[in-house]
This record gives structure tokens, sequence and C-alpha cells, in this order.
């Protein structure tokens, strides 16, 4: 199979055509304002995805496996401010806690309430996007482990590049999101305990999460 051209190396490892540079920031700029841009988010993923190959390249995510059309999207919205940690090994990080002594890791779902309430991770703290820079953390020593997270890592990366301005050394964005790590076997609760619900964020991407019962309000 022959990848279109012509194609430039993008920092997260991907050999992406020019003209999917140019979604890069159109798509990141519609997540910084999603009311604004989900009809035009919509009409550029769909034209994004009708194009995109494999190319038989390797996931910079996970270089055993072959890059998936949801890496290629990731490759798109990610500015690479912040490190990403992969789900299976956030999972292994939590039942290790401590961190060599520097605490337990400060896990952060940086989505919307309605989202939180659908699912998150156990133990994850909620943070509310639309108003992440009124968080208080006065009191979080700057050496403790943080990990964000939301949907898909989009809206999480720009609450951990806030977080590394504020002084924060250890910060990592949970790569794929909450779709990832439904995709890879993990578990999320809600108030009542264990669930397979998950908030989708939008019709459009529903398709993404090949794992768990899509919500849209928790029950």
């Amino acid at each position: 199979m022959n990848c279109p051209a012509p194609a430039v190396y993008s920092a997260t490892g991907y050999w992406l055509p020019t003209t999917h540079r140019i979604f890069m920031k159109r798509l990141a700029f519609l997540f910084e304002n999603p009311l604004r841009g989900r009809r035009l988010l919509a009409l550029g993923l769909l034209v994004l995805l009708a194009g995109t190959s494999a190319c038989g390249q390797q996931s910079p995510a996970t270089p055993n496996r072959t890059m998936t059309a949801y890496d290629r999207m990731l490759g798109l919205l990610y500015k690479n401010t912040v490190p990403t940690i992969q789900p299976k090994a956030l999972a292994t990080l939590l039942r290790e806690e401590p961190v060599s002594g520097r605490g337990n890791v400060l896990l952060l779902d940086t989505r919307t309430p309605a989202e939180y309430q659908v699912s998150h991770l156990r133990g994850a703290r909620f943070v509310d996007f639309d108003n992440f820079r009124k968080l208080d953390l006065k009191d979080v020593a700057r050496t403790r482990p943080v990990v964000v997270y939301c949907t898909v890592g989009a809206r999480s990366e720009q609450v951990g590049s806030w977080l590394r301005e504020q002084g924060f050394r250890d910060v990592r964005n949970l790569y794929g999101g909450i779709f990832q790590w439904m995709n890879d076997g993990q578990a999320v609760v809600n108030a009542q305990g264990p669930t397979t619900d998950v908030h989708p964020y939008s019709v459009l991407w529903r398709p993404w999460l090949k794992t768990g019962n899509p919500v849209y309000e928790a029950k």
C-alpha cells in the first residue's frame, strides 16, 4: 500500500501528509473552542479518516503493533507539550503507589461534570475543564506525580501544560484518554461502583470507543 505524498515527519513519530498538518492546528483550535466548531470538527475528521491509511507503520504509543487510525488522529490532536503514559503503565503505577517516596499519583479527570458522573478512573479527582485555571493546588507538593486525562487526551494535555507552568515536575497525559483506557481492558467506576458505562463526549467521538457502553447521562 502506498502512502500519500508529500509527507513530513511529526514530533510524535508519524509520517503525515501536508494536508494533515493543517488539520492538526484546526482540530486543536476546535477542541479549545468546541461550541464554535462542532460542525467543522465533524467535517474535518470525516475527511481526515477517509484519506488516512496506516501504511504498515508502527504505533509510536506501542511499537510492537501497527499504528491504528486512532493513533493517527491522536497524532494530529496532540501538541506534544506533555509526556504521555500508556493505560497499562498507569494501571501498574497505581497498583505500586506510592511512587519512589514522592507520594501517591494525583489522578485528575479534566472533563465535564456530566462526563465524570457517568464514569471515571477509580480515585480520580474531578477538575472541570472550563475552570481548571482556578484549581487550588497550593498544598500539593510540586514533586508529586500527576496524571491527567479526558476523553481522548486533547483537553487534558492543555491542563497538563498549565500544571507544568505551575511548577509540577512530573506531569503525564493518559495516552488516548478514557477511551484508550477502556479499549485496553482497564476498569472505570461511578457513584454506584464498577461500571462499563463511558460518556463518549459526542456522537462524533463515539466510534472510537470500542469497549464499554456509551452513555450520555448518569443513571
